[in-house]
């Protein structure tokens, strides 16, 4: 099958994007498919060579990235580098890769590419919007407040947000993931909420302002529409940010999560539930706060989750027995199985 595998993209998680689909792109040559390396960041030169992919000059800095033309993204999907593509291996994050621009660009072109559909993954990038959700379908998530530009060095609105959801809060980008743009507040400090919705407002027009909760992390993978063991992440300080994401030895990972039966099928059910009302398919990673009382917190859904051979998703699996390219290949087949959402009132 000629495969081409989307990595890097002009979001500021392009690095781990990259990291993400050179690991993809060497398990599926393993597996005897044709791949080819597309980054649409480069329009219609997007397709790279092994050497070219692992260049020191492929690592663009944020202020760089800033400048980059969207239109290349519109240009390289359009361009021949996609005429006999069999199927789209999506390994991009962020804005312009798993918000639903470039599965809207591929649909266009009528080529089949792997994880949720645009509207899926529109809204799971959207934290306010699939908060709701989660709501509506009866997911205990953290209390929250919007932080709008109009809010922007508001302290009266701040000191709103104190009393409503406490001292201890977490300040996050709407549309972001990699832990980029994250503030933890622990003191109810106004100048520190204030600085903590400057660094967010960089990524995103919508900030978060969401009530932190003590205790543990816990991620819940899902492929194909079946949950796969929890994981513990423990970072070695503080919380678990995007040094502690990618640098090795900073973080240890607990699979199977020492949780309770009961309390680990509770949370592979919540993490079901918030993947089918998305109506996400293929692949996608919830992320959790595991109180001290055993109540979880559901934090977000990730349409597209990180995806190097020691990611979380590929590491739940390996502990039922799936090897990282024996994960990679049922990907790709769940696109061409017509059941894999698994969101039973599609089917009515």
């Amino acid at each position: 099958m000629k495969v081409a595998v989307l990595y890097g993209g002009i979001s500021p998680e392009r690095n781990v994007s990259i990291a993400g689909g050179l690991a993809v792109i060497k398990a599926l040559k393993e597996l005897g498919h044709e791949v080819v390396p597309i980054d649409p960041a480069f329009g219609t030169n997007g397709k790279q060579t092994m050497e070219e992919i692992i260049s020191p000059s492929n690592s663009i800095s944020l202020e760089e990235l800033a400048k980059f033309d969207s239109k290349k993204i519109i240009e390289c999907i359009h361009s021949e580098l996609f005429d006999d593509i069999d199927v789209a291996f999506i390994v991009l994050h962020g804005k312009y890769g798993e918000d639903g621009k470039i599965q809207a660009l591929l649909e266009l072109r009528g080529i089949p590419y792997t994880g949720s559909n645009i509207k899926a993954s529109a809204i799971g990038i959207d934290k306010l919007a699939s908060k709701m959700l989660f709501l509506a379908a009866g997911i205990t998530t953290p209390q929250w407040m919007t932080v709008r530009p109009k809010d922007y060095g508001n302290y009266d609105y701040f000191e709103d947000i104190r009393s409503e959801l406490g001292n201890e809060l977490v300040i996050k980008p709407n549309d972001q993931g990699s832990t980029i743009g994250i503030t933890i507040v622990d003191s109810g400090n106004l100048d520190d909420i204030n600085h903590g919705v400057e660094e967010a407002s960089k990524f995103s027009e919508i900030v978060i302002a969401e009530q932190f909760i003590e205790g543990r992390e816990i991620t819940v993978g899902i492929v194909g529409g079946e949950a796969l063991p929890l994981i513990e992440i423990v970072p070695e300080e503080g919380f678990y940010d995007y040094e502690h994401k990618y640098t090795k030895g900073k973080t240890e990972y607990i699979c199977p999560a020492d949780v309770s039966e009961d309390i680990a099928e509770f949370m592979q059910n919540q993490a079901l539930s918030a993947y089918n009302i998305l109506g996400c398919s293929g692949f996608a990673r919830t992320d959790f706060r595991l109180d001290d009382e055993g109540q979880p917190f559901l934090l977000e859904i990730n349409t597209i989750p990180g995806f190097t051979s020691t990611s979380l998703v590929p590491m739940a699996a390996k502990e039922v027995g799936i090897e990282f390219p024996e994960l990679c290949e049922r990907i790709i087949q769940l696109v061409f199985d017509k059941n894999n959402n698994h969101v039973e009132e599609n089917k009515e």
